[in-house]
């Protein structure tokens, strides 16, 4: 029998997060752009305070424990707001993503079973469509001022006004759910991950650590990643833990408005998918214009192209990948130096950083296994499905009756990978996407980011098609920079010089590559376009 500690026990709640960001911080600022207003301007201490009034709010809706309420909003200091009141008071926020084609949409809305929506203005379009189709919502709020209200709807400034600035914070056990994050169902319909308490505040704990984001109060975090995907990989809690200021941009995300944030704000630290920092990058090589205050970029969503680390290096910008999903809170690892590494010499151990998503976090195992169900060695170079367990990996699916885990609690997260010596892991490719060809793989992926390393390419795309010899072939969807005269020849020489001749694509097509709600390459509009272009 083991001896019971002899500690306090006191359940991990979210709102203590920003509870001890207001009373360690207190005048930290938190910046906000928002839809159609002034730049909005506050501090840790005044944004408790709207919290409580938030909270009072919910209240007065009928917003009670265990109910979920649903957000259509952009990175701003109301959406911000709500997720501190929403799970303070026991309810769940459902970030709704904005983005997803409509019936995904609605099924997710449905699905939540939300009586609450609160929504920025600029989607009030979306909302009078779909609304006819909602079966459970009941009051419409606005995330707006009392000036730029709609009619028809619930404002939220009118609605907080003249509410209390304290509110009493009620204590449950830690393990209730607090953010439900959907999917974003490019195959069947998104699937709901109902992160709780405890998983929340644990993440955001180890996202602050120095093999993670490595905040300090002296970073400025510019969240580029959307508040609606996987709660924006858990930056506002992490941020808050250690009191950094936060600049939001809104739905604001061209070069020249975050150039613009960066330039008057201080922006330290920022992160979100490759293609926003592609157009970055090409936007300060139009304008001759450098990154100034900004130390750390960290990229996730798909892997990072080579090119885009060595140029933001150049300009003295640091590069990390981060790779996790929706149902690992997000954070699985990420890429971040150790000592051994360093003993690789400067270009070894950034080669090593550059070309991995990263390494293992305290709260996530990893391994990878075989087809037989066995683990693989951590050499770098055996590759196998990749499972993932730890505080704050999905269990079930929102309403599944079953387990999404299988033997011991691992989850297979449908990537295949390699875990090296250094315990650095690589994604080589997605079980779906990796293409075999007469017998042998091919890695998309590694397709993609050598493309991408060609002068002129924006974005490059591939996926397997039908081939009556080879089973499968890759074929490449690539969409160029403004201006850009690339043909087929010339990308398919580039290719040539990098890579085994049968890896090359049979084909290179070019134009705009389709992207999924959450700013990853949507493969399947691209193999469903293109499937039978090799047939003949």
């Amino acid at each position: 029998m083991t001896l019971p500690g002899l500690m306090q026990h006191r359940d991990l709640a979210i709102i203590d997060i920003i509870r001890f960001a207001a009373a360690a911080h207190p005048t930290r600022e938190i910046v906000s752009r928002n839809v159609d207003e002034p730049l909005w301007r506050y501090d840790y201490a005044r944004c408790f305070d709207r919290v409580a009034q938030a909270a009072h709010m919910l209240h007065a809706l009928g917003v009670a424990s265990g109910d979920r309420v649903s957000s259509l909003a952009w990175n701003t200091h109301r959406h911000f707001e709500l997720f501190f009141a929403v799970p303070g008071i026991g309810a769940v926020l459902h970030t709704a993503n904005p983005r997803l084609p409509d019936d995904h949409l609605i099924y997710s809305l449905n699905h939540a079973g939300s009586r609450t929506l609160l929504f920025d203005r600029n989607m009030a379009d979306i909302v009078e469509r779909i609304r006819p189709q909602l079966q459970t919502i009941e009051h419409f709020v606005v995330l707006s001022d009392a000036e730029r209200a709609l009619p028809g709807y619930g404002c939220y400034e009118t609605a907080i006004a003249g509410e209390p600035e304290y509110f009493v914070w009620p204590r449950f056990d830690e393990h209730a759910g607090a953010f439900l994050c959907y999917t974003s169902g490019t195959t069947g319909d998104p699937k709901g991950v109902l992160y709780s308490h405890r998983s929340v505040v644990l993440h955001g704990m180890a996202g602050g650590l120095s093999g993670s984001f490595g905040f300090s109060a002296f970073d400025v975090i510019m969240p580029c990643s959307s508040l609606y995907h996987a709660t924006a990989w858990g930056l506002p809690f992490a941020g808050a833990i250690n009191g950094a200021k936060f600049v939001l941009p809104c739905d604001k995300l061209d070069s020249a408005s975050l150039q613009e944030l960066i330039r008057d704000e201080g922006v330290t630290f920022s992160g979100g998918v490759p293609t926003i920092w592609t157009m970055y990058l090409d936007y300060l090589a139009r304008t001759g214009e450098t990154p100034g205050s900004l130390q750390r970029v960290i990229i996730g969503g798909s892997a990072v192209p080579r090119e885009m680390a060595v140029t933001f290096d150049a300009l003295g910008v640091t590069v990390q990948q981060l790779w996790g999903m929706t149902e690992t809170s997000p954070i699985g690892v990420s890429a971040t130096p150790t000592p051994a590494l360093e003993e690789l010499g400067r270009e070894g151990a950034l080669e090593q950083i550059w070309t991995r998503q990263g390494r293992m976090q305290f709260g996530i195992e990893i391994e990878i296994v075989g087809e037989d169900g066995q683990p693989l060695p951590h050499d770098g170079e055996a590759s196998g499905a990749l499972l993932v367990r730890g505080p704050w990996v999905l269990e079930r699916y929102f309403r599944a009756n079953e387990s999404a885990c299988g033997e011991d609690d691992w989850f297979d997260t449908g990537d295949i990978a390699t875990i090296d010596r250094f315990g650095f892991m690589r994604i080589t490719d997605r079980k779906k996407d990796v293409i075999k060809s007469g017998g042998e793989w091919i890695s998309s992926i590694d397709l993609e980011n050598i493309a991408a390393g060609c002068p002129g390419v924006r974005i490059a795309a591939v996926c397997g098609v039908y081939h009556p010899k080879w089973e499968e072939r890759p074929v490449m969807l690539v969409e160029l920079h403004e201006g850009i005269d690339l043909t087929e020849a010339e990308l398919l020489a580039y290719l040539s010089e990098r890579v085994a001749k049968w890896w090359l694509p049979d084909r290179v097509l070019f134009g705009p590559v389709p992207l999924t709600a959450t700013g990853k390459i949507d493969k399947k509009v691209i193999r469903d376009s293109h499937k039978d272009i090799l047939r003949d």
